[in-house]
């Protein structure tokens, strides 16, 4: 069952949620809305081996934004760490955002209990979009879970910005 507003705040002030740098302003019917951290990645090769970590430009992001490119993948951040061992989360692009044609986390946004860091974003646009530090691009749901908790203990786990992908730290599969 999908938490709601008051009780995402509910959770919050009981410290069963864990929202760093929680607004309640930001409080939706049934979601948080987050913020983009000023770290964006995009991968350098022209082909990626899963197998072999991917080389990753790194850039911060001033207060003037920074416009990101159609045919580019991008990984962005969230400005707050989120997460929380008694619920799963889910996370998805706030309507504006995807109005403009930015998408953002289009194929892992599962966040499992007890994961509690920055998330990193899937980004791409469908043309060019100037993009800012600390805009609300998402929101984030809290779910319910049915029986015994078990807390996320992954290779991204103590992540504090933007990731890279860490694949290649998965075992290889032999015939």
């Amino acid at each position: 069952m999908i938490l709601s507003g008051p009780e995402i705040l509910s959770e919050v002030r009981a410290g069963r949620i864990h929202i760093d740098d929680f607004d309640p302003e930001r409080l939706e019917p049934n979601s948080y809305g987050f913020r983009l951290a000023d770290d964006i990645l995009w991968y350098e090769q022209d082909v990626i081996d899963c197998y072999e970590p991917p080389t990753a430009e790194h850039v911060k992001m001033g207060p003037e934004g920074m416009v990101l490119e159609p045919g580019r993948f991008y990984l962005g951040g969230t400005m707050e760490a989120m997460g929380s061992p008694h619920y799963a989360a889910t996370l998805y692009a706030c309507r504006s955002a995807s109005t403009l044609g930015i998408w953002i986390q289009f194929s892992a946004p599962l966040g499992h209990s007890g994961a509690v860091f920055p998330w990193t974003l899937e980004m791409k646009v469908a043309h060019p979009v100037r993009v800012y530090p600390g805009m609300t691009i998402g929101k984030l749901a809290f779910w319910s879970m049915q029986g015994d908790s078990i807390g996320y203990d992954g290779k991204y786990t103590g992540s504090t910005s933007a990731v890279a992908s860490r694949f290649s730290l998965d075992a290889r599969v032999t015939d």
